[in-house]
């Protein structure tokens, strides 16, 4: 009866023992487990999860600028052209001339010309004498630059009123006389003067 007292008590200390060691083996496992599952997490520092973009990647490429164009160059004053004429050879009494001047590249690629009134003149002449020149009362003295194509033509027309200027559009009393006068025409661009153009005032 006493021996199996004493079996019994050992066979229940050999059962705690083994339950404190089942114990501290469980625990183990679940702190093992617990550090390599959190060693498992992708670090914050770890390029991999998060990758930064590149910044080649997202630049864009700069545009090529269109080519310049050429300049179109000044007309040669040698190969422009300059020439006058009026509507008609000769006026009846309150008929104003319609003079024109006409400037012609004669060179071979287009160019460029100023046609502006800082440059234009229609002048009136009969004989020696000094009849009206569009440059005395001019209002104001503008350019105007004109490209022209080989052989083409830029023309300006200016309606004479029959009367008489002098320099500094000062008052001028006299008239221009009829009767069956002639005049002559010429027209002026910069240093370019035209051929005459004759016409008759009746």
């Amino acid at each position: 009866m006493y021996r199996r007292r004493r079996l019994a008590a050992g066979g229940a200390l050999l059962l705690v023992i083994a339950l404190v060691l089942g114990g501290l083996a469980l625990a183990g496992a679940f702190k093992g487990g617990s550090q390599q599952a959190s060693s498992t997490q992708p670090s914050t520092a770890d390029p991999a999860a998060s990758p930064t973009p590149s910044a080649t990647a997202s630049a864009t490429p700069s545009a090529t600028p269109p080519p310049t164009a050429a300049a179109t160059p000044t007309c040669n004053q040698n190969l422009v052209t300059v020439t006058a004429s009026t509507d008609k050879a000769a006026y009846g009494p309150g008929e104003n001339p319609m003079l024109t001047l006409k400037v012609t590249n004669g060179g071979t690629v287009p160019c460029e010309v100023n046609i502006g009134t800082s440059q234009m003149e229609f002048l009136v002449t009969s004989g020696s004498d000094r009849i009206f020149s569009s440059k005395d009362c001019q209002a104001s003295s503008e350019d105007l630059e004109k490209v022209i194509a080989p052989g083409a033509s830029e023309t300006a027309n200016f309606p004479w009123g029959r009367n008489r200027s002098a320099d500094g559009c000062k008052p001028v009393s006299a008239a221009p006389g009829g009767g069956g006068a002639y005049y002559i025409f010429t027209a002026k661009l910069g240093s370019r003067a035209s051929p005459k153009a004759v016409f008759q005032l009746n």
